[in-house]
C-alpha cells in the first residue's frame, strides 16, 4: 500500500499537482526514507514501464474529460467546402505580375486559390475523391501488408521498431507505419525478391495527388511552393480498442504556418472508428495561448467550433499542423480497423527546428522538396519505374 501511494505521489508531481502529491504521506522525511527502500528491488524498466501505464491512463481521462466538454454542443460533421472549378484561362502557374496573375492561372490553380483561403481562415479544409476508389483499395492493401512485415521484422528484433514506426509506436492499438520510397516497400528493405513486383502503387498514389495534373499539386504549390520540404511520408493505422487522444496541436505555436498535414482515407471512416475532431480556427496565437492557460481550456473546449473528420474512401483532409484536433477512439466492438494516408510539406519561410520531429524515415527527412517529387512522378510518368530509387529505402544502417 505504501508503494501505490508513494508512485501516486511521483505521478503528481510529474503532472505538477504538487498539493495533493504531498497530501499521500505524512510528512517529507517519511516520503524520502520510503522512495529509497519502495524502489531498491525494482529495476529501472519495470518502474519506467509502470510509470508509463500510469501516464497513459492519466491522459485518457484526460481525453474523456475533453469528450464531455466538447459534446456539451452537438459536434458537424466536417463537409467539403462548396467550390467550383473556373472556366479555363490561358497562361501558366502562379507566376506574372499581380494584375495578371489570376487570369493567368489554370483551372485548378485559381480553385487552389480559393481552398488557400479556406486552409488560412478555418485552419483546416475537407477535400472529397482526391485519391480514387481504385488507388485507395490498392493503397489500403500495400499498407497493411507493409504493416504485417514490419510486425515481423519488429517481432524478431525490437531495437529496428524505429526503422518502420514514427512517433505513435508506442501508443496500443495505433501506429504510424513509416514508408519506404522504393518498389517493394519493406521487402526491398529486407533484402527480398522484389523482380516480379510490376507495381508501384505508393507511386501512383503519389502521382494522381501530386503529379502535374494532381488533386492536392496546385493547393501545396500555393501553399508551401516547389521548395516546400517533404516532410511525413506514413500510414496512421488504428485498431478497434485505440484510446482517444487529448486535444493538441502538432507542433509549438509559430507566427507563420509551418507544416501542412494530410490525412487521406483508405476505406471509409465512420464515427466508430476513430475519425480526427479539429476545432475550427484555433490555429491562431490567440487560441493557442488560451489553451495553454489551465484556467481558460475547459471554457474553450465548450465553445469550440469543433468538426467530425467522418470521411467516405479516398477523401482527404489537409490541416495547419498549429491547430487543435485529436484522435477519437476506435470502439473496441463497434470499429473497425482505419489507415489514413499521411504525407505533409514544410513551409521554407519557417526555418529552424519545428519541435517535431514528422514521421518519415530519417534517410528521407530534408532529402526531397515538392520541386523533387515532382520531377521524380514526371520521370515515372514517362516511364522511369526506377525514379525514386536515388532516395533510397530512407534507412541508416
Amino acid at each position: 500500500m505504501r508503494f501505490v501511494r508513494i508512485y501516486v505521489l511521483i505521478l503528481r508531481l510529474l503532472l505538477l499537482d504538487y498539493s495533493s502529491a504531498f497530501s499521500c504521506v505524512e510528512n517529507y522525511g517519511r516520503l524520502r526514507i520510503s522512495l529509497q527502500t519502495s524502489f531498491l528491488g525494482m529495476s529501472s524498466s519495470a518502474a519506467h514501464d509502470l510509470l508509463y501505464q500510469d501516464q497513459q491512463a492519466a491522459m485518457e481521462r484526460r481525453a474523456l474529460k475533453e469528450q464531455e466538454l466538447l459534446s456539451t454542443k452537438k459536434v458537424k460533421e466536417l463537409k467539403a467546402p462548396k467550390l467550383k472549378i473556373p472556366a479555363p484561362k490561358s497562361g501558366t502557374g502562379f507566376g506574372g505580375s499581380s494584375s495578371g496573375k489570376k487570369a493567368s492561372m489554370s483551372p485548378m490553380q485559381r480553385l487552389a486559390s480559393e481552398q488557400v483561403k479556406i486552409v488560412h481562415r478555418e485552419g483546416v479544409i475537407r477535400i472529397n475523391k482526391a485519391l480514387s476508389s481504385d488507388l485507395s483499395d490498392k493503397l489500403r492493401e500495400y499498407v497493411l501488408e507493409q504493416q504485417s512485415v514490419a510486425a515481423i521484422e519488429t517481432e524478431k528484433d525490437l531495437t529496428i521498431s524505429k526503422t518502420f514506426y514514427g512517433v505513435e509506436n508506442q501508443r496500443k492499438n495505433r501506429c504510424d507505419l513509416q514508408l519506404s520510397l522504393l518498389q517493394g516497400g519493406f521487402a526491398a528493405d529486407i533484402g527480398g525478391d522484389v523482380s516480379s513486383i510490376d507495381s508501384h502503387v505508393l507511386a501512383d498514389a503519389l502521382q494522381e495527388l501530386l503529379g502535374q495534373d494532381g488533386t492536392l499539386r496546385s493547393l501545396y504549390e500555393n501553399l508551401v511552393t516547389m521548395d516546400g520540404e517533404f516532410y511525413e511520408l506514413a500510414t496512421v493505422i488504428t485498431n478497434p480498442g485505440s484510446i482517444r487522444q487529448q486535444v493538441h496541436p502538432d507542433l509549438p505555436h509559430k507566427e507563420v504556418a509551418p507544416l501542412y498535414v494530410i490525412f487521406l482515407a483508405l476505406q471509409d471512416v465512420n464515427e466508430f472508428m476513430g475519425p480526427t475532431t479539429f476545432l475550427l480556427r484555433t490555429h491562431t496565437a490567440k487560441e493557442i495561448a488560451i489553451f495553454n492557460d489551465h484556467s481558460q481550456k475547459d471554457d474553450q473546449l465548450v465553445t469550440a467550433d469543433s468538426r467530425l473528420a467522418t470521411l467516405k474512401k479516398g477523401d482527404a483532409v489537409l490541416f495547419d499542423a498549429r491547430i487543435l484536433h485529436c484522435g477519437n477512439a476506435n470502439d473496441a466492438e463497434k470499429g473497425s480497423d482505419r489507415a489514413l494516408f499521411n504525407f505533409s510539406f514544410r513551409n521554407p519561410k519557417v526555418v529552424g527546428s519545428l519541435g517535431y520531429a514528422g514521421s518519415i524515415r530519417p534517410g528521407y527527412t530534408g532529402a526531397m522538396t515538392l520541386g523533387d517529387m515532382s520531377e521524380a512522378l514526371a520521370a515515372y510518368g514517362e516511364g522511369d519505374k526506377k525514379s525514386f530509387e536515388k532516395y533510397g529505402d530512407g534507412i541508416f544502417r
